[in-house]
């Protein structure tokens, strides 16, 4: 199966496009209009035109090549819609509709005829029960909801297999001044689930993380081969530690099997997994914008104490070590700022003294050091040391995040300095420790001596409930 034609499409028809403001048809037809290519509007009882665009009654009446179909059209309607989709050689579809298997009884009958439909003619499927999906840097943006035009682009690929939380993700990396390279919704998966997502977001020059929104799949194996197989960090955020089972099946058919068994399986096929969308997107912005680490040695330099304290404790709690600095190292630093209230590893300078940068620098030279972590809240006298920090990520071939607070109009222009020089910047110190957690973990659980050859039950299954005599161990 190849996504080209779904994620990067050469032109698109909007079936059951509709000319009534709040209407799918309509939403979905205002984001896609926006496209650099021809987006037609197909209704067989609407004349005249949609943003720009004439009306046509169906997919077979476009003398175009058009690799996409975006299907705002009831869900029993779809397995036609998708054999005249068959008939104009299109080959891909968004499929907006409930009402399928996540509903049971006739639901489950009427995805099967979806399938079918779908796989007589090779069309690969995006949904069904899903709001679509985002490409910002091609302005691509198949979805029905409202402001997505405003979610920049960014380099981490966001896969969810609900659309509602792929959203939520989306505009938290706006909020946050990152972006998306992708945001897509995979909703019931009938036809393109996470592991063909994986794969082609791997292969996808604007994606440096992947991060997946995980309720249950009954694909593990291949789940977890492919995130084994990415050369591209993936993260995963897996839902359903309490009693949510019912809830997420009636939600996109998902059956959410045991968290513990999940957790273990992505860890012993090198995922880090987190808790929550805010460490979801922090996890992909340090994997994404930093080498790789060789270990989980973490170097804090910090030009506060207290603040110093708290990302202490929680790196040592999210999976990183703190090891002691070499005597040359602390000799450095106290050739370098003499009276340094203290020298070891964290390194607290006191304040944001004019030679912070040049601290950074020799603990992010130290030998035992694998992730740097930076704290220092923000003077407007002294700034951010955006000139000694600038590609030092790349000249120690070692992750440098940098974590602030102050006033928001004086840290505007110095954040995005700090990410201009390739440093990831977060808000508080327990995000950042985090972060560093996470590069500690993937460090951990991608080490060749630590990866496992196993993985779940031969023959896939559900991950982990229907393999009941096999189990996933983080530690084999």
């Amino acid at each position: 199966m190849t996504l080209r034609q779904l994620f990067d499409p050469s032109a698109i028809a909007v079936v059951g496009a509709s000319a009534t403001e709040g209407k799918i048809g309509y939403e979905a037809m205002a984001n896609a209009a926006a496209f650099d290519g021809p987006v037609y509007p197909v209704n067989p009882s609407t004349e005249g035109e949609l943003f720009g665009a004439e009306f046509v009654a169906s997919v077979t009446e476009i003398d175009d090549d058009v690799d996409l179909a975006l299907l705002c059209v009831p869900g029993p309607a779809v397995p036609e819609v998708l054999e005249e989709c068959g008939e104009a050689g299109i080959g891909a579809a968004v499929i907006y509709a409930s009402g399928f298997a996540e509903a049971g009884g006739q639901g489950e009958e009427l995805q099967e005829a979806t399938v079918a439909a779908a796989e007589e003619h090779d069309i690969s499927l995006l949904g069904p029960n899903t709001s679509g999906f985002l490409v910002p840097g091609i302005d691509l943006r198949c979805s029905f909801a409202s402001g997505v035009e405003e979610i920049p682009e960014g380099n981490v690929a966001v896969v969810a297999q609900s659309g509602g939380v792929g959203l939520v993700l989306a505009f938290q990396s706006r909020r946050q001044g990152r972006g998306v390279s992708a945001e897509v919704g995979l909703g019931n998966r009938a036809n393109v689930g996470f592991a063909e997502a994986i794969e082609y977001f791997d292969g996808d020059d604007r994606t440096d993380a992947i991060v997946l929104h995980v309720e249950g799949t009954d694909d593990g194996r291949r789940l977890l081969e492919a995130c084994r197989e990415s050369d591209t960090p993936v993260v995963a955020y897996k839902v359903g530690q309490s009693d949510v089972g019912d809830f997420a099946e009636s939600h996109t058919g998902a059956l959410t099997g045991d968290h513990e068994l999940y957790t273990a399986g992505f860890a012993q096929y090198g995922v880090p997994t987190v808790d929550a969308t805010d460490d979801l997107l922090d996890a992909a912005a340090a994997l994404g914008n930093s080498p790789t680490p060789d270990g989980p040695n973490v170097g804090v330099v910090t030009a506060q104490a207290g603040p110093g304290i708290i990302i202490t404790d929680r790196i040592q709690r999210a999976g990183g070590r703190l090891p002691e600095l070499t005597e040359e190292t602390q000799a450095r630093v106290d050739e370098i700022l003499p009276g340094i209230t203290y020298a070891d590893n964290p390194v607290d300078t006191g304040r944001p003294m004019p030679e912070f940068g040049e601290i950074v620098t020799a603990v992010a030279e130290d030998e035992r050091v694998d992730i740097v972590l930076v704290y220092e809240l923000f003077e407007a006298a002294l700034g951010y040391p955006v000139e000694e920090l600038d590609g030092l990520a790349e000249r120690v071939d070692k992750p440098v995040l940098f974590a602030t607070e102050g006033i928001e109009e004086d840290l505007a222009g110095q954040r995005n300095a700090l990410r201009d020089a390739g440093i990831p910047v977060f808000e508080t110190p327990e995000r950042a420790a985090d972060a560093a957690g996470a590069l500690a973990r993937y460090a951990l659980l991608n080490d060749d001596d630590a990866l496992a050859d196993g993985g779940v039950a031969a023959g896939g299954g559900v991950l982990p409930d229907a393999v009941a005599d096999e189990e996933v161990s983080a530690d084999e």
